[in-house]
């Protein structure tokens, strides 16, 4: 029950800070957008407190560090791993071109259009 009120909180919080930046209208837009921001960061401390948003905030940690665990690919093998996409669009839209034509020249040959 704890947890769903923490995070009820944190929804509010995030709503206050949404009518902070209307409220402040009149305000420098930096005042505004402080508004959203501390919605915002008090939301996430809020929703932190849950056990909800602490198992998200393991999960985002733990996601983080798998990502730092990927291989990316070399500058060359991106660079021929693009030309092989292009080269395999400009295919398929010939290939498309010419179904769609075929398609078409019998469509109109049925309706007794064709030459």
């Amino acid at each position: 029950m704890a947890d769903k009120i923490k995070l009820l909180v944190a929804v509010l919080l995030v709503i206050a800070g949404l009518a902070g930046f209307y409220f402040f209208a009149d305000a420098p837009a930096v005042v505004r957008v402080l508004s959203v921001i501390a919605g915002l960061v008090l939301a996430a401390v809020v929703a932190g407190m849950s056990a909800p948003g602490k198992r998200f905030f393991r999960f985002a940690l733990d996601a983080r560090d798998e990502a730092k665990k990927v291989v990316w690919p070399t500058r060359k093998e991106t660079i021929q791993m693009t030309g092989v996409v292009m080269a395999f669009v400009v295919v398929m839209a010939l290939f498309l071109w010419a179904v769609d034509g075929t398609l078409m020249w019998l469509v109109k040959l049925a309706l007794g259009q064709g030459s």
